[in-house]
């Protein structure tokens, strides 16, 4: 990733990041706290719940990449 990527990545709740063969997927995000569940596949709701600072999550994504997801659709304006 180059540093410019890295300026515009945002992280938001629901993300699955892949790092080796570990599966990261973000539970609950908040200003300075992360909450997210360490899953070995994404098919198994099992995996380990973890809360770190915003900072130190960061650093465990540097080596990881994120999983595209379906984009949910943009309400019709009314």
């Amino acid at each position: 990733m180059t540093a410019s990527m890295m300026m515009t990545m945002k992280l938001c709740q629901g993300q699955v990041w892949k790092q080796g063969k570990q599966y990261i997927r973000i539970v609950r995000l908040e200003r300075l706290e992360v909450e997210y569940k360490s899953l070995t596949s994404l098919n198994s709701k099992e995996g380990t719940k973890l809360v770190t600072s915003k900072k130190d999550f960061c650093r465990l994504l540097k080596q990881a990449r994120l999983l595209q997801h379906a984009k949910t659709p943009k309400p019709l304006p009314a």
